[in-house]
């Protein structure tokens, strides 16, 4: 089992993702989205399964700093952004095959991990 998650080391939920498979010793690829972002492809994956509202933080500082809160933007705009705005992202993008989380969800973590 390999999960992938997608984050940014500054995120304290990220971190606590991080945190909750080192302790149960699965073996984790993370995203760095400071560095590199998520492809149209993956954020599609989330936004297929919990819509593409679910994936924008509307409460982050980037959100604000952009002056989105008034945006009215199609799903598909929406996808564009996120893609060129990763830190737009709720965090953590939890993936395991095709389970699929966002932020903090340890009850579903616990099921795939058995522990």
């Amino acid at each position: 089992m390999i999960i992938q998650i997608f984050g940014t080391r500054k995120s304290a939920d990220t971190r606590m993702a991080l945190r909750f498979f080192a302790e149960r010793r699965v073996q984790v690829h993370f995203a760095d989205l400071a560095q590199r972002a998520a492809s149209a492809g993956e954020l599609r994956r989330f936004a297929q399964k919990f819509g593409v509202q679910a994936l924008v933080d509307r409460d982050g500082r980037r959100f604000h700093e952009l002056g989105l809160g008034a945006a009215h933007l199609s799903d598909e705009r929406w996808l564009e952004k996120l893609a060129l705005e990763p830190l737009l992202l709720r965090q953590p993008l939890v993936r395991n095959g095709n389970q699929l989380t966002i932020g903090v969800a340890e009850a579903s973590w616990k099921e795939w991990t058995g522990r």
